[in-house]
C-alpha cells in the first residue's frame, strides 16, 4: 500500500506534509505535488499533516484515477525534500471540486 495525493491538492500545494515525509517520496508539479508509490513506506504521517486533506491511502474507494496520476508523475516531476512557499491564494481553493479538469497543469515544479 502506499499513500496518493488527490485533487485536493490542486492550487492549495501547502506541502507541509513534505516536511514530514521520512523517505522523501513527494515529487513537485507546477500546481500539486504527487507521491511515488515505490518510495512511500505506507507510515501515514503525512496524511493529518496535509491541511487540504488531499491525502489518502491507495485502497480507499475510487482512488485508482490518482494512483496512476502519482506514479506518472512521480517519474516526471523534481523530487522535493523542503517544504517550499506555500501559494498565497491556497486558502481561496481548499475544497474547491472540479480543479482537475480546470487547474491540473502536467509541467513540473521547481523541486528542492
Amino acid at each position: 500500500m502506499a499513500y496518493v495525493v488527490t485533487e485536493a491538492c490542486i492550487r492549495c500545494k501547502y506541502m507541509d506534509c513534505v516536511e514530514v515525509c521520512p523517505v522523501d517520496c513527494f515529487y513537485e508539479g507546477e500546481t500539486m505535488l504527487v507521491i511515488n508509490p515505490n518510495e512511500c513506506i505506507d507510515c501515514g504521517v503525512c496524511e493529518p499533516e496535509c491541511p487540504a486533506e488531499a491525502i489518502l491511502p491507495d485502497t480507499e474507494p475510487n482512488i485508482a484515477k490518482w494512483a496512476e496520476l502519482n506514479a506518472k508523475y512521480s517519474a516526471e516531476w523534481p523530487n522535493i525534500t523542503v517544504k517550499g512557499e506555500t501559494p498565497a491564494d491556497a486558502d481561496d481553493w481548499k475544497g474547491k471540486p472540479g480543479k482537475f479538469e480546470q487547474f491540473f497543469s502536467p509541467a513540473p515544479g521547481k523541486g528542492s
